[in-house]
């Protein structure tokens, strides 16, 4: 297959370089569009009033100095075609599940690749050291051998996330719903060279919720999870309510 490979780690990144090499290895062809340097947590934004550079670091490999999201925006206008067959944004150094989907630069390049009329994976290492980005790499491959591509639906991305394991550790493979976390000591209070007081956002690991079936149950019993997601937030089951009262207070 022709994949284009982006992510939010930069281009440079190794789950993307491990990921590319391993695809290659099974014979698809290749296209790297991912930024010029790290861009984790950017979600979706893109650059509306910000100039942007296109750099061919070699051969159908190309750093963009902008988000994942005006990765696959200029990688669509002016790098490839239609003739891409796949998106896959990663291997991501570090989970993306529950809510971290949302924050995630990751996951919002193969939502706008989806936007974009491409279909689109998104994959993650849950972890953030010691990082077996092969074991990702090769199961990915097996998951496209098997076809995993032909069961993406319209309007669907598939966000997969690996547990840190080696290879054989991997126990299987599980359909997931959205999990919940809580992070604690979210904010950190630290002093700058001149002695004022900073801060800076992310904290401990994750604490994550017991909920059935949930990509972080499935990770941490050592599945690789699979979570269908579409950015729908439209609450269907409100509109009953929400339109008696607007006949209300007419």
């Amino acid at each position: 297959m022709k994949i284009l490979l982006t992510n939010d780690d930069g281009h440079d990144a190794p789950g993307i370089t491990i990921l590319a090499e391993e695809l290659k290895k099974n014979g698809h062809d290749i296209i790297i569009a991912a930024p010029l340097k790290q861009q984790s947590a950017k979600s979706h934004s893109i650059s509306l009033f910000k100039p942007m550079r296109i750099i061919e670091k070699k051969k159908k490999h190309f750093a963009i100095s902008g988000t994942p999201a005006d990765c696959m925006i200029l990688a669509s206008q002016l790098i490839v075609d239609d003739s891409i067959d796949l998106v896959i944004s990663g291997i991501n150094a570090g989970q993306n599940m529950g809510e971290d989907v949302l924050y995630s630069g990751t996951v919002a390049a193969a939502i706008e690749a989806m936007f974009l009329g491409y279909k689109s994976i998104a994959i993650s290492l849950a972890s953030y050291k010691d990082q077996k980005f092969i074991t990702a790499a090769k199961y990915l491959c097996e998951m496209l051998e098997n076809g995993i591509h032909k069961e993406i639906a319209k309007n669907e991305v598939l966000n997969i996330n690996v547990p840190n394991l080696d290879y054989d550790e991997i126990k299987g493979i599980k359909v997931t719903c959205i999990g919940h976390r809580i992070y604690y000591n979210f904010v950190r209070e630290e002093k700058d060279d001149n002695g004022e007081t900073v801060y800076f956002i992310g904290g401990d690991e994750p604490h994550w919720t017991e909920i059935e079936n949930s990509d972080a149950n499935a990770v941490k019993n050592g599945y690789i999870s699979i979570t269908p997601i579409a950015p729908d937030f439209t609450k269907k089951d409100s509109f009953g309510q929400i339109s008696a009262w607007i006949k209300k207070n007419k």
